[in-house]
């Protein structure tokens, strides 16, 4: 008997093997030809600008250009008297002194308490608050009386363009509170305080700083009440020049340098 010999089985689906390569390589042709007809718009826009810029000049004058402004006809120079009330009204307005004698104005019976005092030289100002106005012991919270008080500050600091470093300091007496584990974090906290208080009055909060000094900068001795008492304060130190992080290393390092020497002379002056 013959053995029926078994028949191959035919593969009828061999051709999709050969459409998913035909898809494949079509599919990498248009993200090749994509690629290369893509524009960089940045670079586009770089280019479309230069080419306006250049076709868009001013036609270049041939004539000489004089050099200096040409006086009007008719017009004179200033005479002296008007030029001496010139001079005289740039001096007037001299913001330190505008704002020394606004604080003085506003703040009278406290200056002669001896709770607000106010110092300074031609390169700075001094605002000095004892605490107590405006913090309850042991506290950054402010009191009832520090809204007030900050906010008809703010008011005369707001109009002018002086960088302000509000500066805190306290007594030696050690705190170990959760919110305020040293006399650091105290310090630091009412002068942040006193900040953003004087922000909310309106001054631009782009002149304002915050330091603190902890006990370390004593004014009086700490072993007495009445020298405790001088100790806890809050400085509000308006400088002449404006912020040093815009102006010249070389200048601003002058500034700083002649700012200390000022504020130390002072320092030993009165010791004396």
């Amino acid at each position: 008997m013959r053995r029926r010999q078994h028949q191959e089985h035919e593969n009828h689906e061999r051709w999709l093997v050969s459409y998913a390569d035909f898809i494949t390589l079509l599919f990498a042709f248009f993200v090749v030809m994509y690629s290369i007809s893509s524009v960089n718009e940045g670079k586009y826009k770089v280019l479309s600008d230069t080419l306006v810029g250049v076709f868009n000049e001013p036609q270049r004058a041939t004539s000489p250009i004089p050099i200096g402004d040409q006086l009007p006809s008719g017009s004179g120079q200033l005479d002296g008297a008007e030029g001496a009330s010139t001079a005289s009204a740039g001096e007037a307005n001299d913001p330190l002194q505008d704002i020394t004698a606004a604080m003085q104005a506003a703040f009278g019976e406290l200056i002669q308490a001896g709770d607000l005092e106010i110092r300074g030289n031609e390169l700075w100002i001094e605002i000095e608050l004892n605490s107590g106005l405006l913090f309850p012991s042991g506290d950054a919270l402010p009191s009832d009386t520090a809204f007030g008080l900050l906010d008809r500050i703010a008011g005369i600091l707001s109009p002018y363009q002086n960088p302000i470093h509000v500066e805190g300091f306290t007594d030696n007496i050690p705190i170990k509170s959760r919110a305020y584990p040293t006399n650091w974090e105290l310090s630091a906290a009412r002068a942040a305080t006193v900040v953003r208080m004087l922000a909310n009055g309106g001054v631009d909060p782009s002149r304002l700083a915050a330091v603190g000094y902890g006990e370390f900068r004593p004014v009086a001795d700490n072993t007495t009440v009445a020298g405790r008492r001088a100790n806890r304060r809050v400085v509000l130190l308006v400088s002449r020049f404006l912020d040093h992080r815009h102006q010249p290393f070389t200048a601003s390092a002058q500034n700083v340098d002649d700012m200390r020497r000022a504020r130390d002379a002072t320092g030993t002056a009165e010791a004396n």
